[in-house]
């Protein structure tokens, strides 16, 4: 897996105070940010990944569909996968479209081939036979999605979201679907009113927070920025904050890709696809929120403008707003991306590869080093770590109480070394794979590592839930 090594004052802005105590429980916590540092020595740094590309898994060659098809939002729906997206072509020259905005829809069983069912729902040139689903109100840059929400009546399974602008209300329309393929609007008027919307603009209903949340575009001063705000009826919105980035230049922002990650919900990671005027290419980036609102953002392009293929075109790297796990694979995590915007009579969908957790991670060197964390709660038990080492690399834990004083069943001798690649991989003290912990008593962890790269951890009670 390539890799981008980082600045390593980018893990001394976390968005929880220094020393404050973190009730970790059972949940899966992920080195995306300086959440769970509190101290570094030596040769050890946050380091962003980039995904591993696959294989091209859609190209737009339909008459409806063309060289600017874009906004992908792809999600898993039970056994089925689903995917919607802007069907557009544009002169390559003079960027003006083609033919009418649609939106379009298709499906998999596994994540890389897709159909593009015939739904008999909108004509295009006296035809129904084609795979849209919207033309009109929305077309431009509308996203799905599934609402977990237990409250959800059954008319409105699957929900919307789009800009309009018809008789100048401009703003974000929003939609209900019974099936994920028919849909109608909620209300008649933009929900959503503050903001430029020309981009993909998204919302989800959140677990966590119990809310829905939206993220869509606006300028600040010029530049292409991200807003967010959130609803308890999907009708209603708050009024829009924008978002921040500590230590992070005002860049412009094109799309947002946020949600919460699947498998540790309480933490937001988005794939903002940067945009640079001066040659109006586009690059995507990682960033990750414990609050939504307060992002830790990378500097680097985690699919860079190299990566294969036609990716340094005007507007051709865009990523999609999807992260998913193929079935029977749960090892990686799948992202998709664009190539050959405005390039030729189509453009492309590619699958890219991440190693699941294998955003970012604690990177040790040659040199090796060692970090702290602040004082955790858990719930004691087996203690999981996702990590990797490299030839002659180890992964020790000790545990210590929130004095820093080692606990004297689990110090650093006592600890096995971890090597290899492992995604649940057990630590173990003197064949001691339990970690006795006193009810209600904080302790730390301190992680002594070389040539090794440590994604995520978690606590397994002794009863393996």
């Amino acid at each position: 897996m390539r890799t981008i090594a980082l600045l390593s004052t980018l893990f001394l802005l976390p968005t929880i105070c220094a020393g404050e105590e973190i009730d970790l429980g059972s949940r899966l916590e992920l080195f995306v940010d300086g959440s769970l540092i509190e101290k570094v020595t030596g040769d050890v740094q946050h380091k962003v990944h980039q995904p591993e590309p696959g294989d091209v898994v859609l190209t737009t060659d339909k008459p409806w569909e063309g060289n600017t098809c874009a906004y992908y939002t792809i999600f898993q729906d039970g056994n089925l996968f689903r995917m919607y997206y802007r069907g557009s072509h544009a002169d390559e020259k003079t960027r003006k479209g083609l033919h009418p905005e649609v939106t379009c829809y298709a499906e998999s069983r596994d994540g890389i081939h897709w159909t593009r069912p015939e739904l008999g729902i909108v004509e295009y040139e006296g035809s129904k036979a084609n795979n849209i689903i919207l033309d009109g109100l929305g077309s431009h840059c509308f996203v799905a999605f599934k609402d977990d929400n237990p409250e959800c009546p059954p008319e409105a399974k699957y929900k919307g979201i789009s800009r309009g602008r018809p008789h100048g209300k401009k703003g974000l329309y929003v939609f209900q679907s019974p099936d994920a393929v028919h849909w109608s609007l909620i209300k008649d008027e933009p929900v959503i009113t503050e903001g430029a919307f020309d981009s993909q603009n998204l919302a989800f209903w959140d677990p966590v927070t119990k809310q829905y949340v939206d993220y869509h575009r606006y300028f600040a001063n010029g530049v292409r920025s991200i807003l967010t705000c959130t609803s308890d009826d999907y009708v209603n919105w708050t009024k829009p904050v924008p978002l921040t980035y500590p230590g992070q230049p005002h860049q412009h922002l094109y799309t947002n890709a946020v949600r919460p990650y699947f498998r540790a919900p309480h933490i937001r990671v988005g794939f903002p696809t940067r945009f640079l005027p001066k040659t109006e290419q586009v690059e995507p980036v990682f960033m990750s929120s414990r609050d939504g609102v307060t992002f830790t953002r990378y500097a680097d392009a985690v699919i860079p403008q190299s990566a294969p293929a036609d990716r340094d075109g005007n507007r051709s790297n865009y990523m999609a707003n999807g992260l998913v796990q193929l079935p029977g694979d749960e090892k990686t995590l799948t992202v998709y991306a664009t190539e050959a915007y405005y390039a030729g009579p189509d453009s492309r969908l590619r699958r890219f590869i991440y190693r699941v957790d294998g955003f970012v991670s604690m990177h040790a060197g040659e040199e090796g080093g060692e970090f702290v964390t602040p004082p955790l709660k858990t719930a004691g038990g087996q203690l999981i770590l996702n990590y990797e080492t490299r030839e002659g690399g180890s992964v020790q834990v000790e545990v210590q109480r929130a004095d820093g004083t080692p606990v004297p069943d689990y110090t650093l001798s006592k600890s096995n070394k971890l090597t290899g690649d492992k995604i649940n991989g057990a630590v173990n003290w003197s064949g001691k794979e339990s970690v006795a912990i006193p009810s209600g008593e904080p302790i730390r962890l301190r992680f002594v590592m070389k040539n090794a790269d440590l994604y995520s951890l978690r606590f397994r009670p002794d009863d393996g839930d």
